[in-house]
């Protein structure tokens, strides 16, 4: 008699499932109004029915660490993959929509949310500016249908390159709203703390993670492009260097006391434009996307089994339901048109970056960071409003991506034959 299959085995079985679907499925869905993450989320909900792993679908409560680590993998990868798949040389002119984003549309989106916080959820001071600038971050990580093609392959329309350049800088651009947050949760904030968050969250971490990660990155640009032929990295043809840039420029830089979410991206860009027509650029952006595909594949279906029987939502209410709506619908919409307003960017163009603003792996990890290093009052609210805000926009911006992207390309076409037919 065959001795019954254990849970390993049964792991085994839906692994090897899951890594087909991330090579399967982004192929089938490329032109349905259906989103991998989408399926990833009810893949999960319907795994997490299975008595054998409902006991796996904890409240991230519970293990606080390991879900601030694992969304922490995720977006440094992420973040590597974004920076190696650019084009565009960086510039305060090429750059110039990227530049509008992170200093008019971030600030005012933090705003906007923390007053819905405060207001209709009625948060204090420090747990609406948490909220506020954990959800204030475009996502590397499930933004990938709104991003730019890999290296050398073109389509590096504004829109995208925007939504693309956006997320790689602006998750580590919320840390320091992070930190003020969590000085703020403190029994005392002071003047002299609010000039300590100014210079060294601010500038000082800000500053050190750019020039820190700029620096990693023409390192290992050297070393991968330019030794003599015999020494150079390029001639192993290894992927997984992506892997180990991320590591070695987020490790090194957080230990430096920088931001390394900052870093890793700079470094990409760098590495990047180390050597632009190389045949190595794409085995190397190709290694990164493969194994954030995987990661995030694996966090989306364990967000599934989480969102549906963990209790992860079970503080929801009414409150949070205008809440979520006000952050996906008004808030960053609304800051994203008055940030791009002035450019001769088509409204179109504008509304398409405008909505797009994905929330995901990292407002996962921010909110776990924070409630990792301060005392928030009522966690298990906040974790219902950030997971409530991630499904909405994984449900929301994963139905309607496709039909707006291929809009948006049609017009584009209509406008560039028009420019021909006039011009000729």
């Amino acid at each position: 008699m065959r001795p019954p299959h254990d849970l390993y085995i049964q792991l085994i079985a839906g692994v090897g499932a899951l890594v087909l679907m991330t090579a399967w499925l982004p192929m089938l869905l490329r032109k349905m109004p259906l989103s991998l993450p989408i399926l990833c989320v009810a893949a999960g909900a319907a795994l997490f029915a299975l008595p054998a792993l409902r006991a796996f679908a904890v409240h991230p409560l519970a293990f606080p660490v390991t879900v601030q680590r694992l969304s922490e993998l995720v977006v440094i990868v992420s973040l590597m993959g974004a920076g190696l798949k650019i084009d565009r040389l960086i510039g305060l002119r090429r750059w110039a929509l990227t530049w509008r984003l992170l200093g008019i549309a971030m600030p005012i989106t933090i705003v906007i949310v923390a007053g819905l916080a405060w207001g209709i959820l009625g948060l204090g001071v420090a747990a609406a500016l948490l909220i506020a600038a954990v959800l204030a971050p475009t996502d590397p990580v499930l933004a990938s249908d709104v991003q730019v093609n890999g290296p050398g392959e073109g389509g590096e329309d504004e829109a995208r390159f925007a939504l693309t350049s956006e997320a790689g800088l602006n998750d580590g651009l919320a840390f320091p709203f992070v930190y003020l947050a969590i000085a703020l949760s403190a029994t005392s904030f002071g003047a002299g703390d609010a000039l300590a968050w100014l210079a060294r969250d601010l500038f000082w971490k800000t500053l050190l993670g750019v020039a820190a990660g700029y620096a990693i990155g023409r390192g290992l640009g050297y070393l991968t492009f330019h030794l003599p032929n015999r020494a150079n990295i390029s001639r192993t043809g290894d992927g997984f260097v992506a892997l180990a840039a991320t590591f070695l420029a987020y490790g090194t830089v957080e230990m430096l006391g920088g931001y390394g979410f900052l870093a890793v991206f700079v470094s990409a860009l760098a590495l990047r434009n180390a050597s632009r027509d190389h045949d190595y650029q794409e085995r190397l952006h190709g290694f990164a996307e493969e194994a954030e595909r995987l990661l995030m594949m694996s966090l989306l279906v364990l967000f599934g089994g989480i969102v549906t029987y963990s209790g992860l939502l079970a503080p929801f209410d009414w409150a949070m339901l205008l809440f979520v709506a006000g952050v996906l619908l008004v808030a960053r919409p609304v800051a994203g048109m008055i940030g791009l307003a002035g450019t001769r960017l088509p409204w179109r163009e504008k509304l398409v970056i405008s909505f797009f603003g994905i929330r995901g792996m990292g407002s996962i990890y921010y909110l776990a960071f924070a409630l990792n290093h301060a005392n928030f009052s009522d966690p298990r609210r906040l974790w219902a409003t950030v997971g409530a805000v991630v499904l909405a926009s994984i449900l929301l911006h994963g139905i309607t991506v496709t039909p707006a992207l291929q809009l948006m390309d049609r017009w584009q076409r209509r406008k560039t034959a028009g420019s021909g037919s006039q011009c000729g």
